[in-house]
């Protein structure tokens, strides 16, 4: 996410703190706001005007796109309310009306925001492939080898999708969560790097080749991963599995476009919990 404008940032600070409305928010409530959005060493609210003062800190972190899409994302996110999904969909539909200028949208898969580019006509996302993924995955694994042929097979599911070879673009993505999982499994896990993961029952089991069904299941017993980016992960899976000729005869899936976003919005909410995890414990 590149930075935004500031007459963006003034727009959105004065929905975030709705001063006028329904959900206004204390200074010390925007200070546990900008917490749990995930930002590091969240500023102290100093008692000036709370709109000004949020959109000074939004504008001090525009060229660190991650703490401003964090931010989006947590405002956006039904855990942030007592009513859940009714406020959280007020906030996405003020929130998306000011970021349609910058080509952006907050988009919602299965319950967890997600930031996404606007398509060419304005009316949904092209896709919602993470924003720097490239720095993403290199502060989230320690092998830059691995690194690289995993941002390899990002770029190639990138080809893929703008070519229109949209099977062949699932598939890549599906194996570039695949190859994520097991690399962070095995570089910061005891037990998975002793082939020891967790099957479909919960159960530690012995594999030395695990599935992307194992890698995912153990990534959320791990509490790596949140329930619904589990759930959607195994949509991803699902999806790419059609790398199989007589499963897509079978079910003849027809992805197209927004297929491909389908499986990019999952793998966004995995970095988010991965990235939420790690840097919470330091990691």
């Amino acid at each position: 996410m590149s930075p935004i404008d500031p007459k963006t940032i003034e727009r959105l600070a004065r929905i975030i703190v709705d001063p006028d409305g329904p959900y206004v928010r204390t200074g010390r409530e925007l200070q546990i706001l900008l917490a749990r959005a995930g930002w590091q060493d969240p500023p102290e609210y100093d008692g000036t005007s709370k709109v000004s003062w949020l959109a000074e800190q939004m504008e001090e972190r525009n060229n660190q796109s991650r703490d401003i899409e964090r931010l989006l994302c947590r405002v956006c996110d039904p855990l942030e309310y007592d009513e859940g999904d009714a406020a959280a969909r007020a906030f996405r539909n003020m929130v998306n009306e000011v970021l349609k200028a910058e080509g952006l949208l907050v988009i919602d898969t299965g319950g967890r925001p997600v930031v996404a580019e606007l398509g060419a006509n304005g009316s949904g996302s092209t896709n919602a492939e993470p924003h720097d993924l490239d720095e993403r995955v290199r502060r989230l694994i320690d092998n830059s080898g691995t690194a690289d042929l995993l941002l390899k097979r990002a770029a190639e599911a990138r080809i893929c999708q703008r070519s229109g070879a949209y099977t062949m673009a699932v598939i890549a993505i599906g194996s570039f969560v695949e190859g994520m999982l097991l690399t962070m499994l095995t570089e910061r896990d005891e037990e998975c790097r002793n082939n020891r993961f967790v099957d479909p029952q919960g159960k530690l089991v012995t594999s030395r080749q695990p599935n992307l069904a194992m890698l995912i299941d153990t990534a959320h017993a791990h509490g790596w991963i949140q329930l619904d980016a589990k759930t959607f992960m195994h949509t991803v899976r699902n999806f790419r599995n059609y790398i199989h000729p007589g499963k897509e005869l079978a079910d003849n899936p027809d992805f197209d476009n927004d297929s491909v976003g389908l499986c990019w919005a999952p793998l966004q909410a995995m970095l988010n919990d991965l990235e939420q995890r790690f840097q919470t414990e330091g990691v």
